[in-house]
């Protein structure tokens, strides 16, 4: 068992999860491609949990992860600590970005029902009646084209990329823990051992 190798790779799967996460992130700000007023955005966005939560907080341990399982064992161990104190943070990350994007699903978004202003037409529903099991409903919003659509797809998008990065992460902290304590390669440890 090798926890140096696992952080490696646990490392190089949360890059491209990062990188996803923020452009649905960004995304969010267009809703069908189109650019609106900063009133006129869904307020969940503004809670940056694709570009810090799943993004920014998910690369901070990756870094330390690639680095993690290098020559020497102090130096290992150190790494290893880190990887666990960073990787409690992405998993702080991802959660926070399954919390907002469930919370953005949940309220619906923001739209004009046909009256020139913008309100939350889903806001008031019932768990029986809301939005997401009545797709019938989704007409209701006539600006931006499909937003409701819009919204659906990205915000789950995100909540399934905050899940994994927790999972991830957290994976990593009990890794890194074991690294900690056993060091990043036990393999290497039995070698040098017997040729003693």
């Amino acid at each position: 068992m090798c926890t140096g190798k696992c952080a490696k790779i646990i490392g190089k799967a949360l890059f491209p999860l990062g990188t996803c996460a923020i452009v649905a992130n960004l995304l969010l700000y267009f809703p069908n491609g189109q650019i609106l007023e900063v009133e006129q955005i869904t307020d969940f966005v503004w809670f940056f949990h694709g570009i810090v939560g799943a993004g920014l907080l998910a690369f901070l341990p990756a870094f330390m992860m690639l680095g993690a399982g290098g020559d020497g064992c102090c130096a290992n161990r150190c790494g290893m600590l880190l990887t666990v104190i960073l990787s409690a943070l992405g998993t702080i990350g991802g959660a926070y970005c399954v919390v907002i994007s469930a919370m953005g699903l949940v309220r619906g978004p923001l739209c004009d029902t046909g009256d020139g202003e913008y309100i939350y037409p889903f806001r008031n529903d019932t768990e029986e009646e809301n939005y997401l099991f009545h797709h019938e409903t989704w007409s209701t919003c006539k600006a931006p084209e499909n937003v409701v659509l819009w919204n659906v797809v990205l915000f789950s998008i995100l909540l399934a990329i905050g899940a994994i990065e927790a999972v991830l992460c957290l994976i990593q902290v009990i890794n890194g823990a074991i690294g900690v304590i056993c060091g990043t390669c036990l393999k290497k440890r039995r070698v040098s051992a017997t040729a003693a």
